[in-house]
This record gives structure tokens, C-alpha cells and sequence, in this order.
């Protein structure tokens, strides 16, 4: 069994779908796709009209939006797992967590990605934000060992950690989140194949190639 997944690997989307897979074992054809000009070609707009990442091409099936592809890996192929239990009020938190993460995940572009991406100070109101839910977070998790507070891992888990991973990687002060602080630290070293895809390509040169394209893009479309 194969799968297509056109992905980028510095998004956070697509690193949760490629956990969502490693963890499930489920075998996925990766097609990297630079998030500027080649989700515009004709080649991708055929498979996603809609030119954004992840897309899963199952044979056929193009899906888009990385919690709904998340939950089709294990409702298709495995859906007897605990990463995406069946019993309704547990699967409610997992939705929960993952309803909470987009609204982390985008603050983040703006409180942490943004001088990184740009070269300029992102506005304090953003900055301000990112922090408040950074917070919540903490508040929300507080001492559990996964997010959803059951005895196993979680797409919401895998989720959360890889709209994380940015805190990790630019060392972020998460001295007032001791919870966020622990459950990321703890989980990054827990998981074997979370180094490989959310780390990894995190070198100083490839992120500085990656900062330049990204300003360079972002300025022509400004």
C-alpha cells in the first residue's frame, strides 16, 4: 500500500500528517512541493485545484486540510486505533485539541515565524496573542502526560507537537508554561521518528536558504 502525500517538510501541516503515518505504519509516497511557485504548475493544480499542502492522493481520492487527512489515515486503515479512538466522548477531546492547535498553530505565524519569514518585527498585539494561548495551553494540559489527559498517544498529541516544534528549534523561553515546557521535552525524546521529521531539517544552512526564498516570495506578493 501507497500512498501520495504532496508535502513541505518545514510545515507543520504536513510533519503531523508524516507522524500521523509513522505512527500508524502506513507507507506514504512523499512528493516535496516549494510552498511558492510549484503549487501554482499545472502538474499540482490537476491533483488540488485549491494549490495548498498536505494533499493526499489515495489512488484517486485527493484529500486536502491536514486534521481531516489525519483522521481519514486512521478512519481507512486503522480504525481500531487509539490514536483516533472510536468511543465518542474520547474522539470529542482529540476533535477539541485539534480545533484548539489551528488557533495556536496560526498565532504562532504570527508571534514567533513572523521575523524569521520577514525580517521584521511582527506587531505586539501578535506577539501578545501567541503568548495568551501559549498559556491556555499550559493551563489546559496542565499535568498530563498527553494532551487529551487518556493513558496514549493522540493525533491531537501529534498535532500539538508539530505546530510546536518552532519552539524547540528556536529555543523559545517557555519558563512561564512549565507544562508546555515538560510535555514537549518529554514527548519529542518519547517518540523515535519525531527528531528525523521535525528537526532534522533544521540545519543552519538549509534554514537559511529556506528564510531567504521565503522573504524573497513573500515580498512579491506584498
Amino acid at each position: 500500500m501507497s500512498l501520495d502525500l504532496y508535502s513541505f517538510n518545514r510545515s507543520s501541516y504536513c510533519r503531523a500528517v508524516l507522524m500521523t503515518a509513522k505512527e500508524l505504519n502506513i507507507d506514504l509516497n512523499v512528493i516535496e512541493i516549494d510552498p511558492g511557485p510549484e503549487i501554482w504548475s499545472p502538474q499540482f493544480l490537476k491533483v488540488n485545484p485549491n494549490h495548498n499542502l498536505p494533499t493526499l492522493d489515495d489512488k484517486g481520492f485527493v484529500l486536502v486540510e491536514s486534521r481531516a487527512i489525519m483522521q481519514y489515515l486512521c478512519n481507512q486503515y486503522r480504525p481500531d486505533s487509539t490514536l483516533y479512538p472510536r468511543e465518542p466522548k474520547a474522539r470529542a477531546l482529540v476533535d477539541r485539541w485539534l480545533n484548539f492547535d489551528f488557533t495556536l498553530m496560526e498565532s504562532s505565524k504570527q508571534g514567533v515565524l513572523w521575523k524569521l519569514l520577514t525580517g521584521a518585527d511582527p506587531p505586539p498585539e501578535k506577539v501578545l496573542a501567541f503568548k495568551n494561548n501559549l498559556k491556555l495551553f499550559d493551563q489546559l494540559l496542565g499535568d498530563n502526560h498527553y494532551a487529551t489527559g487518556a493513558q496514549h498517544l493522540t493525533i491531537a498529541d501529534l498535532t500539538l507537537l508539530a505546530s510546536t516544534a518552532v519552539l524547540l528549534t528556536t529555543q523559545y523561553d517557555l519558563s512561564d508554561c512549565p507544562n508546555v515546557e515538560r510535555y514537549l521535552n518529554t514527548l519529542s525524546r518519547e517518540l523515535s521518528y519525531y527528531a528525523m521529521i521535525n528537526l532534522s531539517q533544521y540545519s543552519p544552512e538549509a534554514t537559511a536558504k529556506w528564510v531567504g526564498n521565503s522573504q524573497k516570495y513573500i515580498r512579491r506578493k506584498m
